[in-house]
């Protein structure tokens, strides 16, 4: 494998790279296997670069700024107990409806309202945060990337390479990093390393053990009853459950904890956390309607779909990613019209969601309003750059008369998907345009 320059890596880069060695787990000082060495500041860039677009790959912010504070404040008052309080921790609430939190390195860590909204008091979720906070401190994420292809990614979002235009390499290879480390899957033992970390995190800023516990028994119902599609494509998949992992768990707080459990002075803070999600808890029947409206628009049930979009926005209003899923169901029935008011609504509510401004910019294209178009198109590739949103905006710079950028984007869009369908659709445009 050949290495990049170190002064391509920028003024932050602390170490260098190095093939092989050992490395020490900072959370348990354990040697561990290293196939690849990567310092403290890369680990942080890694997972600063990574973390936008994984956020909107979940469906962006939740957008609540007192449970944003509320959830950083619990976060960090249990990170800044661990060897790793240094790193830059960050929590944020994601807007997706499967129940999941992952971590990235460097202490960027995110939990969906899905299963926020499922937790029953404060200890709970801070058996969740320190648990994710444990696989940052002992760097399970950089083990994970070590040991497949996306280190390669991971060097070359590092090594800074950039592109001229909106979709160029730099943002394909950071697509691909927060893509892969979403789908980052953690062995049986780091799962239960975890959990223990856990624990003594949560411990140490004052909760009651017994709220771990309560988190993996309410795992264990999910799994024992049969757990749904949502559990099973989210938390189980990432984050491996057994029976003899909650086990472990719970043999670990006895043998360890039995002294604190049920403690008056060891906390579970059920009110306060209740008050805190009181938002979430108010909306949540409204999401399972559009939770249930998204399977049916899957299936190209789109009037069903449309029906049942709209009894949602009812039910929760002002969501503002339920309006955006209502606006792209009635782009997709051909009414473009309902389509960019539904839009426009969403971005209104919530301007931060690369799919609802992406989507906006595609009605106001077909309204022939290609500068107005432009400005949502540029919003969206600047929050989460895809080959849609990349094409779209050249269609827009080409309908608004700009020939140079959109000269520029069909070749970054047909040059990034040469085979694909937006692909080839980019090069002919751009073969027109250069009059091939």
């Amino acid at each position: 494998m050949r290495f990049p320059p170190v002064r391509q890596l920028g003024m932050w880069l602390i170490g260098v790279l190095v093939l092989g060695g050992c490395a020490i787990n900072p959370a348990t000082g354990k040697r561990e296997l290293a196939l690849v060495q990567v310092s403290t500041a890369e680990e942080v860039e890694l997972g600063r670069k990574a973390f936008p677009g994984a956020v909107q790959q979940m469906g962006g912010d939740y957008g609540d700024p007192a449970l944003d504070r509320y959830l950083n404040e619990v976060g960090r008052g249990l990170a800044r107990l661990t060897p790793r309080a240094d790193l830059p921790f960050e929590f944020k609430v994601v807007n997706d409806s499967t129940p999941n939190a992952f971590a990235l390195p460097g202490g960027f860590i995110a939990i969906t309202r899905g299963l926020l909204v499922n937790l029953g008091n404060e200890a709970q979720l801070a058996s969740v945060l320190g648990h994710e906070i444990g696989h940052v401190t002992a760097r399970h994420s950089v083990q994970g990337m070590q040991r497949g292809a996306l280190m390669n990614v991971g060097l070359a979002v590092l090594s800074g390479v950039t592109g001229q235009a909106s979709y160029g390499p730099l943002a394909q290879q950071t697509g691909k990093l927060a893509a892969g480390l979403l789908d980052n899957t953690y062995s049986r033992e780091q799962e239960r390393e975890s959990d223990r970390l856990g624990v003594d995190y949560m411990v140490l800023a004052g909760y009651d053990p017994v709220g771990a516990v309560q988190l993996q028994e309410y795992f264990y119902r999910q799994v024992e009853q049969g757990a749904e599609p949502m559990w099973l494509s989210g938390l189980f998949r990432t984050h491996p459950f057994s029976v003899d992992r909650m086990r472990d768990l719970q043999d670990y707080v006895a043998g360890s904890y039995s002294q604190i459990t049920n403690n008056p002075r060891y906390v579970l803070n059920a009110p306060r956390f209740l008050n805190a999600i009181a938002g979430l808890q108010k909306a949540k029947n409204g999401y399972k309607l559009y939770d249930q409206a998204r399977q049916l628009e899957e299936q190209d049930r789109l009037s069903e779909a449309v029906a049942l979009y709209l009894q949602a926005a009812t039910t929760a209003p002002d969501q503002s990613l339920i309006l955006a899923g209502l606006g792209m169901a009635y782009l997709k029935a051909g009414d473009v019209e309902s389509g960019r008011r539904h839009l426009a609504r969403a971005v209104q509510l919530d301007g931060g969601y690369f799919r609802s401004r992406m989507g906006l910019g595609y009605a106001l294209l077909e309204k022939a309003q290609p500068v107005e178009a432009s400005r949502e198109l540029e919003a969206s590739m600047k929050l989460l750059p895809t080959l849609q949103g990349g094409y779209l905006l050249a269609e827009s710079y080409d309908q608004g008369g700009q020939r140079g950028k959109a000269v520029e984007l069909y070749r970054a869009v047909a040059e990034a998907d040469p085979t694909g369908r937006l692909g080839k659709a980019a090069a002919e445009r751009l073969s027109i345009l250069e009059g091939r």
